[in-house]
């Protein structure tokens, strides 16, 4: 599902975000990236939706290399990929409908099947009641369910999910990581970041400490052991 080979990635000439990272996501894993803020996280899943650019190394995500992919190409890659961010990033004059509609709008989708698509996900995560709202009168909690309504809508294969619950109390946090392990559960691969070492430890599958941009330890969870 994704493979990084000794990914480098360096702003400025000397500032190093990726040290020689590698890692080798499975098909339907559950895969935590953990590391304290400024470990490179986020520019490790930046680099994987081809946000950013790298500069030494191998990337293979859904079967396509990044090293050879034209830029042209990367739009069909990016559908492909679900992303949720930790500030949800909803436009608020939209209702959570629109929202959750606005990707399959821009790939052309029937109107009559984005009904059916944004109203089976708002079902799929506990929002078809508030559809028809504005994320300025939803809590936290529902508004990251909104933002990962958005990112399953297109049923993509895998999930980037950035410090997904960083912006939420203790019980929406684990709501809404209950929520991914069930849409993990139905086959979606999932790829997070997170600062939290408990989160890794409780939901994880397998994954890695990062720490200055450089892996400094793995994971595997008890039951894979």
């Amino acid at each position: 599902m994704i493979q990084m080979f000794h990914v480098h990635k360096t702003y400025q000439k000397d500032i190093h975000a990726l040290v020689d990272v590698s890692i080798n996501v499975r098909a339907g894993e559950f895969f935590i990236i953990n590391g304290p803020s400024g470990a490179g996280k986020t520019t490790l899943l930046k680099v994987l939706m081809g946000i950013e650019p790298f500069d030494k190394g191998e990337i293979i995500v859904n079967g396509r290399n990044l090293n050879r992919l034209r830029k042209s190409k990367l739009p069909y890659l990016r559908r492909e990929i679900g992303v949720v961010f930790q500030d949800f990033k909803l436009l608020d004059r939209l209702t959570v409908y629109d929202n959750i509609a606005l990707v399959l709008k821009v790939i052309g989708m029937r109107e009559k099947e984005i009904k059916r698509k944004v109203r089976y996900i708002a079902w799929q995560v506990g929002l078809y009641d508030k559809l028809f709202l504005t994320p300025p009168k939803l809590s936290g909690g529902e508004k990251q369910r909104a933002a990962i309504a958005r990112a399953l809508v297109n049923e993509p294969r895998l999930v980037l999910a950035d410090e997904p619950t960083g912006n939420l109390d203790p019980i929406m946090a684990s709501d809404i990581m209950q929520l991914l392990s069930e849409i993990n559960a139905s086959g979606t691969t999932i790829l997070m970041a997170t600062h939290n070492p408990e989160l890794m430890a409780q939901y994880g599958e397998r994954g890695i400490h990062l720490d200055k941009g450089r892996v400094t330890g793995e994971f595997i969870s008890k039951s894979l052991i």
